[in-house]
């Protein structure tokens, strides 16, 4: 009772969307479904910031579709090994990956400080939506290098560095270091500035999708601790 009692609370969109849905991991983001982050997290960060009588929303799916399996495949290994995909050890395997290691030490080269005396403390894994949704990166391996550079650049802003996990239709996922010096919610706000005029500036044919006077990404942003 609960439980419709808040649905009820949701814009009339999502009310719709919800009748048929389950707990869903977005089907065009691999970082989304390896880690098995769960979709209704980009579905409240869309609507926490809108009003309800004129939300929008682009992911929305109509009630009426094909019934599908209730469950996700679990990928098999040979000899019956189940492949564990858990977040906690996809993320132990990225913080050992070369391409970390790599862009860390690019960071703090364009830092200009010295290695030995930069402590980074905290490691965040960063989400959040194009605004309502829409997929503007249809294509995402057509942009997807010049994104990664733009938020690469954005180090000393974190004081650390970003990377570029994942680039999908309708949002993004971000790893970064920093040391402290600046809030989460600093760093956050910073980033999307950043990159969404850079970005916009690269594409004008992405910035003339979205419509007259809206920024790129989304207000709200979905954020965690990894280490």
């Amino acid at each position: 009772m609960e439980k419709m009692s808040s649905l009820n609370n949701f814009p009339k969109k999502c009310q719709e969307c919800a009748k048929s849905s389950r707990s869903m991991i977005h089907s065009k983001c691999s970082f989304c479904q390896n880690l098995e982050f769960q979709e209704n997290v980009l579905c409240h960060l869309n609507r926490c910031i809108q009003n309800p009588a004129v939300f929008e929303c682009y992911a929305f799916q109509p009630a009426l579709k094909l019934v599908g399996s209730s469950d996700r495949e679990i990928p098999s290994l040979p000899n019956g090994v189940v492949k564990d995909n858990s977040p906690q050890n996809g993320f132990h395997e990225l913080l050992d990956s070369d391409k970390i290691k790599y862009q860390r030490a690019l960071a703090l080269q364009r830092l200009g400080r010295d290695p030995d005396s930069v402590f980074v403390d905290f490691k965040y894994h960063f989400a959040w939506n194009v605004i309502y949704r829409k997929p503007v990166f249809a294509l995402p391996a057509n942009i997807f290098d010049f994104v990664s550079d733009t938020f690469s650049k954005c180090s000393e802003i974190v004081c650390g560095f970003v990377d570029l996990l994942w680039l999908a239709p309708d949002h993004l996922h971000l790893y970064v270091e920093s040391d402290g010096s600046n809030s989460v919610e600093t760093i956050a706000q910073e980033m999307k500035r950043v990159s969404a005029a850079a970005i916009l500036a690269e594409f004008s044919d992405l910035k003339a999708s979205l419509d007259a006077q809206k920024d790129l990404w989304d207000k709200a942003y979905f954020v965690e601790s990894i280490g």
